[in-house]
């Protein structure tokens, strides 16, 4: 495979390989910053991969009260599925079992399109005829009762058709701790970007697929020409001096933002350099079969 050779880090001459999706984005408030997080990360949980999730989804940012539509403090979250109604109903469910339920949360709208999804109204109906229906700037809410007092919800919010999911980079260092490193390293970079998430747990994946598998009903399984282990067994795309392999996963509400999170995670790696972390990059593509949005590596290399 061709490649380029940046500050002695190799990459490979090679794209990665992304997918329409749908996106939305919203605000949660709370009392505190604590609590805000405490309902952002219940609202994002178990939402790494839409193989097995439903949605991908995560914390974009960390918001000041000055930022946030009542002056309270709060986190701005992105999801992402691959239908509208596949973002509505899980939107929806995590609404309603996450930040409903958080105390002092509210929740507000943060994508405008054309396209709706219910929001607020989708979860009204449990304040079992005591909701209120508030306009206000131009905007509706939904005011619902609960045992501390209120919860305040914007009534919906806009989806993104033009949403991409699926942008990668892997890092293929010679030890566990180096590709940490590496991997560490492109995630603080990348979470400066605006309208990206890195739906992984801290952002980064160990555990790489491929599309299907051995085994009947198998929609993804483990990416063996990437497993250290499995070198000497199977078709590997590791060299001898290479002992472990991390990947981070990229979604955002454009293509330019994925290229532009893509572009600032290798120059990080790149800076580190192959003594601290990578002495590699490549990224994952299936001949183009997957999806029609590639990113290639030579065009993003610093």
């Amino acid at each position: 495979m061709p490649e380029l050779t940046r500050n002695g880090i190799v990459i490979d001459d090679t794209f990665a390989e992304a997918f329409p999706m749908r996106g939305t984005a919203i605000v949660v408030t709370a009392v505190n910053e604590h609590w805000a997080m405490e309902a952002a990360r219940s609202f994002t949980g178990f939402a790494t991969s839409v193989i097995a999730c439903g949605c991908e989804a995560a914390i974009a940012r960390v918001l000041s009260p000055n930022e946030t539509p009542d002056g309270r403090p709060g986190v701005r979250i992105l999801i992402f599925a691959m239908s509208t109604d596949g973002l509505a109903k899980q939107l929806a469910t995590r609404l309603g079992q996450c930040i409903l339920t958080s105390p002092s949360s509210a929740c507000y709208a943060d994508l405008d399109s054309d396209t709706k999804i219910d929001l607020g109204s989708a979860i009204r109906y449990f304040a079992d005829g005591w909701q209120i229906s508030k306009k206000f700037g131009g905007k509706h809410y939904w005011r619902m009762p609960v045992m501390e007092g209120e919860f305040l919800c914007e009534a919906r919010t806009g989806v993104t058709k033009e949403a991409v999911g699926g942008g990668n980079l892997l890092f293929l260092a010679g030890s566990a701790s180096q590709a940490m490193a590496a991997a560490e390293a492109a995630v603080r970079a990348i979470r400066k970007v605006p309208d990206v998430i890195l739906p992984f747990p801290g952002g980064v994946v160990r555990s790489g697929s491929k599309v299907g598998g051995k085994y009947k009903g198998m929609m993804a399984s483990t990416n063996d020409a990437f497993c250290p282990t499995l070198k000497g067994v199977t078709n590997s795309a590791l060299g001898p001096d290479i002992g472990s392999v991390l990947e981070i996963v990229i979604d955002g509400l454009t293509y330019a933002a994925v290229a532009d999170a893509m572009r600032v995670g290798l120059k990080a790696v790149v800076d580190l350099g192959p003594q601290e972390g990578a002495l590699r990059v490549t990224a994952g593509n299936y001949g183009g079969k997957l999806g029609p949005h590639h990113f290639h590596l030579k065009d993003l290399a610093p």
